[in-house]
């Protein structure tokens, strides 16, 4: 077993997120990376010792690496809000990411790398050697199976989406033809996340041609450039409109759409599909849905 450190803001939803992840052994809340030893909440709590909320995981090496844990980490807060993370303000609420061994430095900066490049920006988390760490107090550990309605700066279907994520990944294990393993993608995501069309268009020639699908009767072809999934292709990148009839060119397939999220898939620099899901519901997408669906579609 191997043991990193998270401080993603308030420790009760990334205490619970991380529980939450297959090959994690034990996650609990803590202050890490402060000034004296054994603090209490309500010293953290004035932001005159240093100490962050933390995250310990302790995690099987062999079920998940700390490569995979650190992007799920970063699913989970805003890499840019200095000493903030949703309605949480002060130093306890900084950003990090602790290790104990220097190999893991190693391992974990290209995903640093990697999500500054995701974002256009540098990022202000830090990425340290531990220096101390001390448990929480019994009331913080596992406060979200202790308080179901309490408060969480992570979005909720944040642990929706890792739970299908898991599960997708899984489920695809093992299974080299494409459309099948687009097929149960989109079956899945249908199913857990209850949207109103969710399917695959995919790359031929100068066209996005149906593939499978969940929902109701869907346009055969769109082409580059045309409607949100012709565009999403044309200009790689993933996009959510939060009102169909508002986006320009938009291609109708069904009169019962009101928002819409489209997402590319890659292979390598080229575009080979895009995965198109709809709503009933005016702006139901928005940046966690971005995130989780671009992560989910890499395991394609």
């Amino acid at each position: 077993m191997k043991e990193i450190y998270f401080a993603a803001g308030c420790f009760w939803g990334a205490q619970h997120f991380f529980a939450g992840v297959d090959g994690v052994k034990e996650a609990v809340a803590g202050y890490a990376n402060g000034n004296g030893e054994n603090p209490s909440y309500e010293q953290v709590y004035t932001d005159t010792t240093g100490f962050a909320e933390t995250v310990r995981v302790t995690y099987d090496e062999k079920r998940i690496g700390l490569k995979e844990l650190t992007e799920l980490y970063f699913t989970i807060i805003n890499p840019l809000s200095l000493n903030r993370q949703g309605g949480d303000i002060g130093t306890r609420y900084r950003t990090g990411v602790y290790y104990k061994e220097e190999a893991d430095k190693a391992e974990v900066q290209p995903v640093f790398e990697a999500e500054a490049r995701r974002v256009g920006a540098p990022l202000v988390v830090e990425l340290e050697p531990l220096r101390n760490f001390y448990l929480a107090e019994e009331r913080h550990q596992d406060y979200l199976d202790k308080n179901p309605e309490g408060y969480c700066h992570v979005p909720l279907k944040a642990f929706r989406y890792l739970r299908l994520y898991q599960d997708i990944k899984l489920i695809l294990e093992g299974e080299t033809d494409s459309i099948a393993r687009m097929a149960n993608m989109a079956a899945l995501i249908h199913e857990r996340m209850h949207f109103f069309w969710t399917g695959f268009y995919r790359v031929q020639g100068e066209q996005l041609v149906l593939g499978p699908f969940q929902g109701p009767s869907a346009c055969f072809r769109i082409g580059f450039g045309k409607g949100v999934c012709g565009s999403a292709w044309k200009e790689k990148r993933t996009l959510v409109v939060p009102d169909v009839e508002a986006f320009p060119g938009h291609i109708a397939c069904s009169s019962l759409s009101r928002s819409e999220i489209v997402v590319p898939v890659f292979e390598g620099e080229a575009i080979t599909s895009v995965l198109d899901i709809d709503s009933k519901e005016l702006a139901m997408f928005d940046a966690t849905d971005a995130l989780w669906l671009e992560k989910i579609v890499t395991l394609l």
